[in-house]
């Protein structure tokens, strides 16, 4: 089956008319030759970036060489009203400290603990589904944020404050496109931003929320009365250099991203993970079959069709389409001149689907992980969680979840495309332009 993609454009130009075509769909203004070439610059009078396909580039970027290029101001641009200086937008010592924190509490000893709360928010996911002909995205983002609440702060959304921060995201995500004038143009730090007054309400409102759910966390944990979960683990989790912990406003950044990658991202991958099934009913029933297999779901590692379509999945849709680096000194790429400063954008949506890695690149085939093609393309060019240093520390986290959700919902129900295909679109995550409908009809025969 042919995964479809956006009609990519050709010939655009001029910053404002690039500017335009970002907000309505990231992935349709950048134009089809993208999909073949290993290197292309883009240059403006405003910017001058280059986006780096070529698998060696982007092994220099991420693993080899990443401080010489960190993450770019114009990301914190765009962002900032909802993430301040959390993990996702920091450099340098900053960005350490911070990762020195949080990475014990996402280890596989610490998942492992969290695996019940998950799990709790799968069977919720599968108990809410309703019959008929559906738009899957809000039931995966309703089961993905009760995932990262039950983990986070021990509490499932139907708590008033975690249903009050999930409503709340759903405006945002509606309100913040994921580059915005902000990220755009190189603006003097004291000009104020130009964000959206609906970006900024709905920033404001989530950070007040989670303040308050911050506050009442310490409160609890300097009364000996918290709960064992991710939450307090970070909060309580010096830094071994420092020996500093997080303070209020800090942890504030952090639950932020934590809420943001934990919830929107793993909605997104679940939601096209599914309409994948719906798609592929060979493959639903493999998913199927195996979910009965193991009722007790003890050993995450027996989903193994699951987490091939996860995997699939996230090949061909990507939650976070692109990254972008700067570069902090000049460099040559490829023979190329890249100026100090220049913007580096790393694109898994391209580099998952380039033609000259992958075999067959726009087609759903889970079982392409088992193929030695399939294994070395994934080593050189797939990137749903970045690499090296800055890899997402909720990586882990993420493939339990998916696998899981997708495994049980698949054993309740069969799945069937809605009446109208996906056209996946990108603003914060990458979500169908129009929803993304499946039908859903409840397996009689299966517990």
């Amino acid at each position: 089956m042919i995964a479809p993609k956006p009609e990519a454009a050709e010939g655009r130009s001029g910053i404002l008319r690039l500017a335009r075509g970002f907000r309505r769909d990231l992935l349709s203004a950048l134009p089809a030759r993208l999909y073949h070439a290993w290197m292309a610059e883009f240059r403006n009078p405003l910017i001058h970036s280059f986006l780096c396909n070529d698998p060696e580039l982007v092994r220099l970027i991420l693993q080899e060489r990443p401080g010489d290029f960190p993450k770019s101001d114009r990301l914190r641009e765009g962002l900032a009203p909802l993430l301040g200086n959390s993990v996702f937008v920091t450099n340098g010592a900053e960005w350490r400290f911070q990762r020195r924190i949080i990475d014990p509490a996402f280890e596989g000893g610490r998942l492992r603990e969290a695996y019940p709360a998950i799990l709790d928010a799968a069977l919720s996911a599968v108990a809410r589904l309703p019959e008929g002909e559906i738009d899957i995205e809000p039931q995966a983002s309703h089961a993905a944020a009760d995932a990262i609440f039950r983990t986070l702060f021990s509490l499932p959304i139907e708590h008033q404050v975690a249903a009050r921060v999930f409503a709340a995201f759903r405006a945002h995500q509606d309100a913040q496109p994921i580059v915005n004038l902000a990220a755009l143009l190189p603006l003097p730090r004291w000009l104020p931003r130009p964000h959206s007054r609906r970006t900024r309400e709905t920033a404001a409102e989530i950070r007040g929320l989670i303040e308050d759910l911050v506050a009442a966390r310490m409160a609890a944990i300097r009364a000996g009365a918290a709960p064992d979960d991710l939450a307090t683990k970070i909060m309580t989790t010096p830094d071994p250099e420092t020996g500093r912990t997080f303070t209020a406003p800090e942890m504030v950044d952090q639950v932020a991203i934590f809420f943001l990658a934990g919830h929107e991202t793993s909605a997104s991958a679940l939601a096209w993970s599914l309409w994948l099934l719906a798609a592929n009913p060979d493959w639903q029933e493999r998913v199927a079959a195996e979910s009965i297999a193991a009722p007790a779901f003890g050993e995450i590692g027996q989903l193994r069709a699951a987490r091939a379509v996860f995997r699939e999945a996230l090949r061909l849709y990507p939650p976070v389409p692109m990254m972008v680096r700067e570069a902090a000194r000049t460099e040559a790429f490829r023979g190329r001149k890249v100026p100090k400063g220049a913007q580096l954008i790393l694109s898994p949506w391209h580099l998952q689907r380039h033609e000259r890695i992958w075999d067959r690149p726009d087609e759903f085939d889970p079982s392409r992980w088992e193929t030695e093609n399939g294994r070395a393309a994934s080593r050189s060019a797939y990137l749903p969680f970045s690499a090296g240093q800055r890899v997402c520390p909720g990586a882990g986290f993420a493939m339990i979840e998916g696998v899981l959700m997708l495994s049980l919902i698949a054993r309740a129900y069969r799945l069937s495309p809605g009446n109208v295909p996906p056209v996946p679109v990108a603003r914060l995550t990458v979500r169908g332009r129009d929803g993304i409908l499946i039908r859903l009809e409840r397996r009689e025969d299966r517990p």
